[in-house]
């Protein structure tokens, strides 16, 4: 810190206290060489993290936005809001770990439909829906018979068991 008064680069902190809004820290200075004292700010300047659209642009990754999407996907389906608030913290952390501090919006919705697809398959449906942006009703309903394939090969164990029984 350079002093106003004779340009010493030499300074001590007298005091230091946040300012009203807790975003600003007050401090008082005293030079070093002609023993004036004077006042500086500081504020945290934090590097916020990114996703890349769809169309390249970039924008602040917004947890509020990510759970208001999840939420509506969930609206009257048997999810808590802890399960949600696990997916946004998961995808939030997956941003914050990007080498760059940045992410594709496209491998934060796969994350979201993957944890979706484990936790309600209706959910699911209707992120990818909106997320996947289908063309026509026919790719639509290629995600919906890919979705029953894959419940049946999962249940398929269980059926065979049923059968034996009888």
């Amino acid at each position: 810190m350079r002093c106003p008064y004779c340009d010493h680069l030499k300074d001590k902190v007298v005091d230091s206290r946040e300012a009203k809004d807790g975003d600003l820290i007050r401090r008082r200075r005293e030079c070093l060489k002609c023993g004036r004292r004077f006042t500086s700010y500081e504020r945290i300047d934090e590097i916020p993290f990114m996703v890349v659209k769809k169309d390249g642009k970039r924008e602040a990754f917004d947890r509020n936005k990510v759970m208001s999407g999840l939420l509506r996907a969930c609206e009257k389906r048997p999810v808590s809001t802890l399960q949600l608030e696990a997916i946004v913290n998961e995808a939030e952390r997956k941003v914050q770990d990007a080498p760059e501090r940045e992410l594709s919006t496209n491998e934060i919705g796969k994350l979201i439909m993957r944890r979706l697809k484990e936790l309600d398959k209706v959910a699911y449906v209707r992120f990818a829906s909106v997320y996947l942006e289908f063309e026509d009703v026919t790719a639509f309903m290629t995600e919906l018979k890919n979705l029953v394939q894959s419940r049946e090969i999962s249940t398929a164990p269980a059926a065979v068991k049923k059968k034996k029984k009888k």
